[in-house]
């Protein structure tokens, strides 16, 4: 009888395939560690108040004429922390990067996206009152240019009109006290393909339609900007280009090993099929294309990258473990219709992740200064949407380690019936069984890590655009480490589930023909795929 390459490998090249597979996964959490920088990095910019030169009817200018502190000679700076009796139209302007250490610094096309959240300055005066809640309203502009272009040449970018809504509190209410207002999410790049960018941001003020009129004394606005590390996305692309290739030949190798087999594919090899072509299109390294054209759609094609592995993943692990429980009332779960309602609940969950994307990130490809987070009606959905996408994944998590119990359960019960066999198939069996619950609980460790990672991927994007003061010790060495396990993981079952060409011996003795009759009474449809699958999932016999 032949089976995989997990129960016929010896034991001394097994412990070799392992030892190498752990090197792996130690590797893959030093590069983040040690190698990587932090994922991210955040630059606080404190907007300069200019002057803003309006039109004769009183509109601001077009979207060619651009306020700017350098060069300077453009912006006519007012001091906004004395009180004026009159309304001076003005626009804030933050030039993007700041220069650090006296150093005039650019943006690299690495640094993959771009992401920008506002703060305001309120003042408390006593015959000022600010609403705990008011509706404010932004003229926000970006414009670009690249190293060669002359200083004054800004390029127009995006350009939007939007609402927030700002929520000030004041703890000390004293004269010229600031209030604590919350921060804004303000706009999203999805790729960073300029060196320079120019941000203009204006609060028009009209009594007629109340536009900006219980805002208080704004004494500053200031823009923190947050970007993924140059260096973390170079390590991130490098462990993608050599991920790829790999994974790819060995999902090549294992398809090869399966149509050598004279029956079809079992669902199985199906499934771990599927996991290696979704492994393949997330190591994919698109992101070398984004040094040679401008992206934006990146984020979300990266979203939609991973939505399709982590469905793929979360599907395989049920089957995995589905195809190894004990048979019960002729219910034999040899095709996907016998998952439906298991991979129902994956499917919706995933959907519902992806149309929470499409709302945020779909619609950010038109207009970067769009938010889902800007009403109080958009903000709860899309909290429910990362609550609710949490503790699915927690309670899959649960379900999972529950089947998990249940095949180790029915491995147990049908261990009793090791005794009566022979030697060969005896000693056969305990060590596939010894294996198998090396790799169920392998699978176990997987996918608790990658469910923590997937909530704590969701809140540390989401901390930014939150009203939370949420503190998150993210650090390179726990992506890397999960990425790598997951292409450690992977190839290992590619490799350990290929049909091997090698047969297992059975000893002569009296045992083996009513061994074999009894063995004959399994299901013989060309879907079992191991000797270990039919083993646990053998109906009694009397």
């Amino acid at each position: 009888m032949q089976g995989t390459i997990i129960e016929n490998l010896s034991g001394k090249k097994l412990s070799v395939l392992v030892a190498l597979l752990v090197v792996a996964q130690i590797v893959s959490f030093l590069i983040g560690g040690l190698v990587a920088p932090p994922p991210s990095n955040s630059q606080n910019m404190l907007g300069t108040a200019c002057r803003d030169k309006l039109n004769v009817n009183g509109t601001p200018p077009g979207l060619d004429d651009w306020m700017y502190f350098r060069p300077p000679g453009k912006c006519v700076h007012v001091d906004t922390h004395e009180m004026s009796e009159t309304i001076i139209p003005l626009v804030y302007v933050f030039q993007m990067p700041t220069p650090r250490n006296g150093k005039f610094l650019d943006y690299s096309r690495w640094q993959h996206s771009l992401i920008g959240v506002l703060q305001i300055e309120v003042m408390y005066h006593n015959h000022i009152v600010v609403p705990p809640i008011t509706k404010l309203t932004i003229d926000a502009r970006l414009a670009y240019r690249n190293k060669g272009d002359p200083e004054d040449e800004w390029k127009h970018y995006a350009s939007s009109i939007v609402e927030r809504n700002l929520e000030c509190t004041i703890d000390n209410a004293r004269e010229e006290y600031n209030y604590n207002c919350s921060t804004l999410s303000l706009f999203e790049l999805g790729s960073v393909f300029h060196d320079y960018y120019l941000l203009n941001i204006r609060l028009p003020n009209d009594p007629l339609k109340k536009t900006n009129q219980d805002l208080g004394h704004i004494t500053d606005l200031c823009v923190t900007v947050i970007n993924q590390n140059g260096g973390f996305t170079k390590v991130w692309v490098s462990l993608k280009t050599v991920s790829f290739p790999i994974t790819l030949l060995v999902l090549c190798w294992y398809w090869r090993r399966i149509h050598m087999l004279s029956r079809s594919p079992a669902l199985l090899e199906y499934m771990l099929l599927v996991l290696g072509c979704a492994l393949s299109l997330l190591n994919m390294p698109l992101e070398y294309l984004t040094l040679l054209f401008d992206m934006p759609y990146m984020l979300l094609l990266e979203d939609i990258r991973q939505g399709i592995f982590y469905a793929t993943l979360l599907s395989f692990w049920l089957v995995f473990a589905g195809e190894h429980l004990m048979v019960q009332d002729g219910d034999q779960k040899t095709s996907l219709k016998g998952y439906w309602r298991h991979l129902s609940a994956v499917g919706v969950g995933c959907l519902s992740l992806l149309f929470f994307d499409m709302c945020e990130r779909g619609v950010q490809l038109r207009n970067p200064f769009y938010s889902i987070w800007v009403t109080n009606i958009g903000a709860k959905l899309a909290l429910s949407f990362i609550i609710l996408a949490g503790v699915s994944a927690g309670s899959y998590l649960l379900f999972l380690t529950y089947m998990i119990y249940k095949v180790f359960t029915n491995i147990s019960i049908k261990r009793a019936a090791l005794p009566s066999m022979s030697s060969a198939r005896r000693l056969h069996y305990e060590g596939v069984i010894y294996r198998f619950k090396f790799l169920m609980v392998a699978t176990l460790l997987c996918a608790s890590l990658t469910v923590v990672g997937f909530i704590l991927g969701q809140v540390a994007e989401g901390q930014w655009k939150w009203d939370q003061d949420i503190e998150l010790e993210m650090t390179s060495a726990f992506f890397t480490g999960v990425y790598g396990m997951w292409n450690i993981y992977t190839i290992a079952l590619l490799c350990l589930y290929a049909p091997s060409h090698k047969q297992w011996p059975v000893e002569p003795s009296e045992n083996s023909v009513s061994e074999e009759i009894e063995f004959s009474r399994l299901p013989t449809e060309p879907n079992e795929m191991l000797s270990l699958t039919a083993f646990s999932r053998k109906t009694a016999i009397d």
